[in-house]
């Protein structure tokens, strides 16, 4: 019984230390569990316990604060940036802009350059703060069903998402560091991408530096937050280093200003485009509407708003303010406000009193020019000027509104240099596989930076203009004359961008040669339809007869634009009153879409750059035979003892680029077709294409076998080649040689002609508008061709001049049948180029000439035998 008892006793111990063992654990949780409660209560009512947490006045107890639309914090001693975004911003649209405030012009990024303008928004996601670009390109119209799927394969751009640093939670704020935002690409891009086929030799850019960039200033106001960006561009060795204006390629320094700007809430109303008349647009698209054009696009105008809404002439509640920079030449000034204020012209006849006002920087100004609240009429004067003049503008994408704007002005592009280089230096590497591969990039250029090539080429009109009144004995004011209305015009040009215009390159047209060779008549009157056309400078060949040689008042057109963009109308009936005068002839439009500049581009010969009158041919023949006057003169009137040549290579070198401009205006007529963009039963308006006359296309060629093409096209004096020496500069002659390349020169005036009357598009163009209306049909064309560059010859040597151009025809002729672009030319053109090259066979088989005669038809034979094997 005892044995069995504690035996009993030990298994009841041995129960009860296991359930001891078990419960404790659960005992002792408990018991930590109270005593933290107790912890946790009694931390809970002492209110001097501090949390872990920062908050924004901690983390920015070091910096200076500046409030604005952002509020900005910058670190006083690292630099550091840090902003607050607010809890009213977020899902709120701003607008973001930016311009370059200083950089290098190899690369496009220039002072006063605009980058154009976004919208964007701020929205939070759980613990970050994101900046998202938004497209604005589409438009749903609300009351369609279709808006419910308004975002369908739509892209927004989340451009940045950064954490957020602190918040307060009562006043609705969000801290977040802002180097990340800024000291990055993050908005804009500002290294250009690399092209492809672009040389390795090329200049560009290196990596970013994140050590070396940094902020440059930063400037808060209530409705925009800029800061200054200095972006430096590093790489440990470079192949080419840049121009002098480079101080070290390794190193790039490129100062950018962001603007974060506040959407002006002010009841303004766009005003749709039209394509009779030239604005620069935002485009849209309507994605719910069937029609065939569902066009949106909103021109760019500013808010002008009358202060009597119901006087016909009022003055404008807020007016176009313009600031001339204290940069400006004291000596120009007066020019360039009168220049300006003549676009007061135009608002008048929309209904507005003084709505442009000009007035002076002041030197102890505390603004700079690159404050976007200013409009500022700049003035700089640099190593490589990218422009002469530069009238950019930037405005809210949601509406067209423009906000701000400035003018760019060379001071260069006021004095005689001329660049000469293009003398001196070879040939020019032409095929028809690159030649539109260069065309292209200039447009991609020309599309995302408001190009304006204007300032180049009225330095050309006006060291021309200097030249033919140096030969011509004029006076010293005479002279001033000439440059005054010069930069007058390039001023008036330059505003008209900043109030919306684009270029309409078809306003030369308004005036007949005769007309504008007439001192009395041409007096007061405007040279073109309007001061947005690229026009050849107005010289007389009878200096007795010399008017204006340049337009220096507002044209025709110039008002109507104006009219259509700014006057106040209640229907839409009033605006398309003044759209139907758009068939009068003063009032031609066409733009630089749809002009003829570079060799196959566009179709309607009076939309060019470089001429002037209703009658190009006649007055490019004009210029032609002047400019050979002229030349003759050039050794007597330019010899200045004590002096180097230079004076005179620059005036050879000016009067040869007329020739080649007017050369040039000549070719587009040959398989030209004229564009009417009237409305179809607009009164006046034609049918949409026409091909030029017969007449104007066989002119054109004669011209051109007589002005270009001939024998003797490239006579000059013998004693004047042998004087176009440049003044040297150091080591400046570069990788070739001195000497003046004369017929590497003469062969690319004719070149840049043959390149256009035998591109695939102009051939293209000739056999399809024989089905519409085009009597010059392509085998008279290509005989007649053959015939300018040849039948001079037939009988005779062939002088050096002839032989480059023959041979360089030729090979244009079979590079058309088995060159890499053989492709790209219809069958009928390509017979015609089989038909000619047997016609050159047979002129070079016929052994008369010199020995150099006989070398250059053997070598013809030679080039055309060869290709004749290869012909499939």
């Amino acid at each position: 019984m005892t044995l069995k008892l504690q035996s009993k006793n030990k298994v009841f111990f041995i129960l009860f230390l296991l359930l001891a063992f078990l419960v404790s654990p659960d005992a002792n949780a408990q018991r930590k569990k109270r005593k933290k409660d107790k912890k946790d209560a009694t931390e809970k009512v002492d209110p001097k316990k501090k949390s872990n947490k920062k908050s924004i006045a901690d983390l920015t107890k070091k910096s200076k604060k500046m409030e604005g639309l952002f509020t900005v914090y910058q670190d006083t001693i690292t630099g550091t940036l840090q902003m607050v975004v607010s809890k009213d911003q977020l899902e709120k649209e701003f607008i973001y802009f930016s311009q370059i405030s200083d950089g290098v012009a190899e690369v496009g990024a220039f002072r006063g350059a605009y980058r154009g303008a976004k919208i964007f928004t701020v929205k939070k996601y759980f613990d970050k703060i994101e900046f998202v670009g938004k497209n604005n390109a589409y438009y749903f119209n609300p009351e369609s069903a279709l808006a419910k799927a308004a975002n369908a394969n739509i892209s927004e751009g989340v451009m940045a998402s950064v954490k957020i640093e602190a918040t307060d939670e009562e006043k609705g704020l969000y801290l977040i560091k802002a180097d990340g935002i800024f000291l990055k690409e993050t908005f804009s891009q500002i290294k250009p991408p690399r092209f492809p086929g672009r040389s390795p030799f090329s200049f560009t850019l290196g990596s970013l530096s994140k050590t070396k960039s940094k902020v440059n200033k930063i400037k808060n106001y209530p409705e925009n937050t800029d800061l200054v960006i200095e972006y430096v561009y590093s790489k440990p060795s470079v192949l080419n280093g840049g121009s002098r204006a480079v101080t070290d390629g390794r190193n790039v320094t490129i100062k950018v200003n962001h603007s974060l700007i506040q959407i002006p809430d002010n009841g303004y109303m766009p005003r749709f485009d039209d394509p009779r008349v030239g604005y620069f647009t935002t485009q849209v698209t309507d994605m719910t509407t069937p029609s065939n054009t569902p066009y949106r696009d909103y021109i760019h105008r500013w808010n002008l708003e009358k202060k009597d809404p119901n006087a016909a002439i009022s003055e404008p509640v807020e007016p176009i303010t313009w600031w001339i920079e204290n940069t400006t030449p004291i000596a120009y000034r007066e020019t360039i406000k009168e220049a300006v204020l003549r676009w007061n012209i135009a608002f008048e006849k929309a209904g507005f009193k003084n709505a442009v006002v000009v007035k002076v920087q002041p030197d102890d100004a505390d603004w700079d020019a690159g404050d976007i609240r200013y409009n500022v009429l700049r003035w700089t004067s640099s190593p490589r000027p990218p422009f002469g003049g530069y009238g950019p503008c930037f405005v809210n994408p949601r509406t067209g509104q423009i906000l701000g704007a400035d003018v760019m002005l060379e001071y260069v592009h006021q004095t005689n240099r001329v660049r000469y280089e293009r003398l001196f230096e070879a040939m020019s590497e032409y095929s028809f596989e690159n030649l539109d591969d260069a065309t292209q990039e200039l447009e991609n250029f020309k599309a995302n930076h408001n190009y304006c090539s204007l300032g180049h080429l009225m330095h050309e009109n006006s060291v021309f203009g200097t030249t033919a009144l140096t030969l011509m004995n004029a006076s010293e004011e005479e002279k001033e004359v000439l440059r005054n209305e010069g930069l007058t015009h390039l001023l008036m040009h330059e505003v008209g961008h900043t109030l919306g215009l684009n270029h309409n390159m078809k306003s030369s047209q308004l005036h007949t040669p005769a007309q504008l060779a007439d001192k009395t008549y041409i007096q007061g009157k405007a040279l073109t339809g309007s001061v947005m056309d690229y026009e050849a400078i107005n010289v007389t060949n009878d200096r007795t007869q010399q008017g204006h040689y340049f337009t220096t008042t507002l044209g025709p057109y110039d008002l109507w634009a104006i009219e259509f963009g700014y006057k106040p109308v209640k229907t839409l009936k009033e605006l398309d009153d003044i759209l139907k005068r758009s068939t009068e002839p003063a009032l031609t439009f066409g733009n630089d879409a749809d002009d003829m500049r570079s060799p196959g581009k566009a179709i309607d010969p009076r939309v060019m750059i470089g001429d002037l009158s209703n009658d190009q041919i006649t007055y490019s023949i004009n210029r032609i035979q002047l400019v050979n006057d002229m030349i003759k003169e050039l050794r007597g009137k330019y010899t200045d003892y004590g002096k180097s040549y230079q004076s005179l290579v620059s005036a050879y070198s000016i009067l040869q680029g007329q020739k080649s401009s007017a050369v040039n205006v000549i070719s587009r007529f040959i398989g030209g077709v004229y564009v009417d963009r009237a409305m179809q039963g607009q009164a006046g308006g034609t049918q949409p294409y026409t091909p030029v006359s017969y007449k104007d296309q066989k002119r054109a060629m004669k011209a051109l076998k007589d002005h270009l093409f001939a024998p003797n096209a490239n006579d000059v004096p013998t004693d004047l080649y042998t004087h176009l020496a440049r003044q040297r500069r150091g080591f400046n002659l570069g990788r070739g040689t001195e000497d003046p390349k004369i017929h590497n020169a003469a062969l690319r005036r004719q070149m840049n002609v043959l390149y256009h009357i035998l591109h695939p598009n102009t051939l293209q163009r000739i056999v399809d508008s024989e089905l519409y209306g085009n009597t010059y049909k392509i085998q008279e064309y290509m005989r007649d061709l053959n015939k300018a560059i040849f039948n001079a010859d037939i009988n005779t040597s062939v002088n050096s001049f002839r032989q480059n151009l023959q041979i360089e025809y030729t090979n244009m002729l079979i590079e058309m049948l088995t060159g890499k672009s053989s492709g790209r030319f219809n069958n009928v053109a390509k017979s015609m180029a089989v038909y000619n090259l047997k016609t050159v066979r047979r002129f070079a088989a016929n052994g008369l000439g010199d020995l150099a005669t006989k070398a250059h038809k053997t070598h013809l034979k030679t080039l055309i035998d060869n290709a004749m094997k290869e012909i499939k």
